[in-house]
């Protein structure tokens, strides 16, 4: 299939092959697998790159809590991105900040008006609990407690408590990130409702198969191929978060401890055996199996966004306070 003449004109007058469809989040909620997944269709074109972020970058704002991102990209450099799409494929990309920045929609909107968007949904309490676990693993967050994350909201939102390697300050307030109806509010505003599909963790998560082929109907390539089922993107706790920063420091850089400790090792090591032996081993060492959540946090949790979820429900159509045991808190 081809794109549409509105996406081709579009194309044109940029000169440029631009994106048919966005996955826009959230994160820890199947979007991995979900690009792994579509990226193997012969119709489909996704660059190697997930996570591009083009369209919630904000790095040069005016206070730190405001700033997303660190580094600036023009929009000939993000639509390289798509330059080996075929004639024949669509084009698509995956971001999770898309959801959750109030900036991406409009820009999206503006560039390209006839993309489809795709957004995946969690229960809140589970949601939290695995996002504030993946802030930890990238260093973005230093409190390892999510409790005590949470309670830092306040004093983040006046530019305190942040951490040093935090790009995306704003995304640490955890709470704004449930507020699923808003977000799906400012696509809803921008883009037909046949341009939407909105999906529910839960779907995928039971049934891959199923939910990718729907996917596939949405954006009106062949359902019908084999599919290769993936999961990936998995939670795990940190064991130390200090020795955890010391590596990524060492790894990345640039000081001549950094730079020599590095040479070092490659001197005295394969690519091959690094990749065999050294980078598993380092895995095992930085990282372990979450722990269970907290039992009464994830109740406090639940009883703070069922107002989110009947609203949630109600807005899809679907009773989720049911799927997602929020029937029954009292």
């Amino acid at each position: 299939m081809t794109a549409s003449p509105e996406t081709a004109s579009v194309a044109h007058a940029q000169g440029r092959r631009l994106p048919d469809f966005f996955i826009v989040g959230h994160a820890k909620s199947g979007t991995t697998a979900l690009y792994e997944m579509l990226r193997r269709h012969p119709q489909i074109f996704m660059p190697e790159l997930k996570e591009p972020m083009f369209f919630a970058r904000n790095p040069g704002a005016g206070t730190r809590f405001e700033q997303t991102g660190n580094r600036t990209e023009t929009l000939e450099q993000y639509l390289a991105l798509f330059a080996g799409a075929g004639a024949e494929q669509l084009a698509g990309e995956a971001s999770t900040f898309y959801l959750w920045s109030a900036l991406a929609p409009p820009r999206i909107a503006q560039l390209q008006p006839d993309a489809r968007i795709i957004a995946i949904l969690r229960e809140p309490a589970s949601f939290l609990h695995s996002l504030h676990l993946q802030a930890v693993q990238n260093g973005a967050e230093t409190e390892r407690d999510l409790r005590k994350a949470l309670a830092l909201e306040d004093a983040r939102r006046r530019g305190r408590e942040i951490p040093a390697a935090a790009h995306w300050p704003a995304a640490l307030i955890y709470s704004d990130r449930v507020r699923y109806v808003e977000q799906l509010r400012r696509y809803g505003e921008l883009f037909a409702p046949e341009q939407m599909l909105v999906l529910i963790y839960d779907d995928f998560s039971s049934d891959n198969e199923a939910t990718i082929r729907r996917v596939l109907r949405f954006l009106g390539v062949d359902d019908g191929v084999p599919l290769e089922l993936v999961r990936a993107n998995r939670s795990v706790a940190v064991r130390s978060v200090r020795l955890d920063r010391i590596v990524r420091a060492l790894r990345g850089g640039r000081g001549p401890l950094s730079g020599a400790l590095r040479k070092t090792v490659r001197g005295v090591t394969t690519q091959e055996s690094r990749t065999r032996l050294l980078h598993p081993l380092r895995g095992r060492m930085l990282y372990g199996a979450p722990k269970p959540s907290d039992e009464e946090l994830v109740r406090e949790l639940r009883i703070r966004f069922r107002p989110e979820v009947l609203a949630l429900g109600d807005y899809l159509g679907r009773d989720l306070a049911s799927l997602w045991g929020y029937d029954d808190l009292d």
